[in-house]
């Protein structure tokens, strides 16, 4: 067989300033396929071992810990420990066993949305995975813009912070978005090794904090008594209070952030040495423990922070405006250990938070490119690293701006996104365990997708913004994506062009004589008189020689919602005909690219022969658009033109 390539590259731009900023902007625009890991890797390269791969997803699961216990304590007040129970149980027998399937279903990173991508046919499953991006897309955001905000908090809430923070939190959050980004547009290659140094340092202070705060309760143990007789005030019953805590407890959603994340770094852990691509057992099992480790260490975090901050601060300064909103255990680290400790606390919260922004654009990275630019509904450029780094910097501002920096805001967006997300994962392995016919399993995944679908649901009921933003988010995936599909049509779509062994020798026989002629037929029955007759009409109208030889080409439509293609081109013989048959969801393009390569590979250029089509041209044009045929002949040429603007160079097409 003969293959070529027909990936397509920047176009080439005069030498100066433009063009070297153009150059950096497009660095990492290398694969053709939208697969790569994270930002300006061609491939996986050093692989790490599954606890140092922990700590990047980490830096966003584990820096939670920096606002969940104030969120949790307004949610749902004094109820904040029982809630947050629930919580982790929906943790550790939901999120947690759905992510390990997903790990083993999914080992090359591509997660839930991959495994859902192919459930819809046609143009259903495209949008359907669009609506799953843009619920990914304000998981992602809102993570950087929320943690800086949070950042932000903490820093403005030190005794040491200068008086010129106060009032500022917009400001200085915007600086560091801003600093998120150069980070970025440097490269990001040295993340695990800082991840890793930023979640010790930060585990370690929050276990000490709690250590105290325990121990402060520990001698004051009326702190106990008068939150339990609060309750049974407040609540009546113990049995109410349950009740209570299984209703409020989707408020606290945010403690499930980064499974999808989890998973989206598989690629980076270190397999065994039996590892194959087809079966990564040592890399499915790194990523189980990667999951398993770091939900039983938040949940631990989760159920001890929430008791000590519910039992040692004052109610009222979890509300907007008081010293522990959305910084609990900041707020006990100054209380009990000081000002000097605490601001070492501060400082190290303002690190992770700041780099779980990190850990989210590099899955908005990996998400962005791995779908858009495959689709057709993104441009080329969306592949390369730096000009999404500007755009969704853009985004984190604006969102920055609308919200005041304020973290309680940006709560209901953020666990919407969250929780759509761990939703369609339990979905997808309920899915699969039917379709394996694993009973058990299914009725096992089904009760928490349930479970899920309900937490979802009273989330957006009790939170309605969070829906807002994830549906502005959707609208602009979709709207963007609709025009660029459209603004691209006229692209070659083909990444390779491989011809079997008796389709060359065909195109290379027609070659040796310096003329090679392409007639496009359009499948029918298969007859000999289909042919016969083709033939006849072709050399009549076309004024093809009548000893001249002639090749027909026949593409048979698959799936039109497809963009980009790997094309395979078989020869066959049919009632002595030679016929070029090639698989495609677009025609007009195919056929552009397939005369593309017969040109490169033999070096003639070729003709090609068509038939007008009847019709309306606009109802051909939308059918062109969303079906992948309709107005053949004059779209064909179009393509060319764009491919090709060496007219010169350009294969020729002729209409009868």
């Amino acid at each position: 067989m003969s293959e070529s390539s027909l990936e397509r590259v920047p176009p080439e731009v005069p030498s100066g300033g433009v063009a070297r900023a153009r150059r950096w902007l497009l660095e990492g625009l290398v694969d053709s396929q939208g697969r790569h890991q994270g930002p300006h890797a061609r491939t996986t390269g050093r692989t790490h071992s599954w606890w140092q791969v922990m700590c990047l997803t980490g830096v966003d699961y584990f820096s939670t810990l920096g606002y969940q216990p104030a969120i949790a304590a307004l949610a749902a007040g004094l109820l904040s420990p029982l809630a947050t129970i629930v919580l982790v149980l929906l943790t550790l027998f939901g999120a947690l066993p759905v992510y390990r399937r997903v790990a083993r279903e999914s080992s090359d990173g591509s997660g839930s949305i991959a495994m859902l991508e192919h459930l819809l046919p046609w143009w259903a499953g495209k949008v359907f995975v669009l609506v799953l991006l843009g619920f990914a897309a304000t998981d992602f955001m809102i993570t950087i813009t929320l943690s800086a905000a949070d950042a932000t908090a903490h820093a403005v809430e030190n005794p040491f912070a200068p008086e010129w923070f106060q009032g500022n939190q917009v400001g200085i959050t915007l600086f560091l978005v801003t600093l998120l980004a150069l980070v970025f547009l440097k490269g990001f290659r040295e993340a695990i090794g800082i991840a890793v140094v930023l979640v010790a340092v930060f585990l370690a202070l929050n276990l000490v904090v709690i250590l105290v705060s325990v121990a402060h309760v520990a001698e004051n143990p009326l702190v106990v008594t008068d939150w339990w007789a609060a309750l049974n005030v407040q609540n009546g019953s113990p049995w109410l209070m349950i009740g209570i805590a299984l209703l409020v407890f989707p408020k606290l959603a945010l403690g499930l952030s980064g499974f999808e994340t989890g998973v989206a770094v598989m690629p980076q852990i270190k397999g065994d040495q039996t590892d194959t691509a087809d079966k990564p057992t040592g890399r499915i099992m790194g990523a189980g423990r990667l999951l398993t480790t770091a939900a039983i260490i938040m949940s631990t975090f989760l159920i001890s922070s929430s008791f000590v901050t519910t039992l040692l601060i004052p109610q009222e300064e979890f509300q907007p405006g008081g010293s522990a909103n959305g910084r609990a255990l900041a707020y006990l680290a100054h209380e009990y250990l000081g000002n000097g400790f605490g601001t070492v606390y501060d400082i190290s919260t303002i690190c992770i938070l700041w780099f779980a922004g990190a850990s989210a654009m590099a899955g908005l990275l990996n998400l962005v490119p791995r779908y858009l630019p495959r689709y057709g509904m993104a441009p080329q450029w969306a592949r390369a690293v730096r000009p999404l780094v500007l755009v969704f910097t853009a985004i984190a501002f604006l969102i920055t701006i609308v919200f005041d920096a304020d973290v309680d805001a940006q709560g209901g967006a953020y666990a919407t996104g969250v929780l759509v997300l761990i939703t369609s994962a339990s979905v997808a392995v309920t899915l699969s365990a039917r379709r394996r016919m694993q009973r058990a399993a299914t009725v096992g995944f089904g009760v928490v997708a349930l479970v899920f679908v309900y937490t979802t649901v009273v989330n957006i009921i009790q939170r309605p913004d969070g829906i807002r933003i994830a549906t502005m988010f959707i609208v602009g995936i979709l709207v963007i994506s609709a025009v660029s599909r459209i603004g691209r049509s006229f692209e070659i779509r083909a990444t390779t062009v491989t011809f079997d062994r008796t389709a060359l020798a065909f195109i290379e026989d027609d070659a040796e004589s310096g003329e090679i002629r392409i007639v496009a037929n359009e499948p029918d029955d298969g007859s000999p008189e289909e042919y016969s007759s083709k033939d006849a009409a072709e050399r009549r109208y076309s004024h093809i020689p009548i000893d001249s030889r002639i090749i027909f080409l026949e593409v048979h439509p698959t799936d039109s919602s497809e963009f980009e293609e790997e094309l395979l081109v078989e020869g066959v013989e049919k009632h002595g005909y030679r016929v070029l048959t090639v698989n495609s969801a677009n025609i007009p393009n195919t056929l552009a690219a397939l005369l593309l390569q017969i040109r490169d590979q033999t070096g003639v250029i070729p003709g090609a022969y068509f038939e007008w089509t009847e019709g309306n041209p606009v109802s051909n044009m939308l059918k062109y658009l969303f079906v992948g045929s309709g107005e053949v002949a004059p779209v064909t040429r179009e393509v060319l033109r764009e491919a090709e603007p060496d007219a010169k160079r350009r294969p020729t097409i002729h209409v009868s």
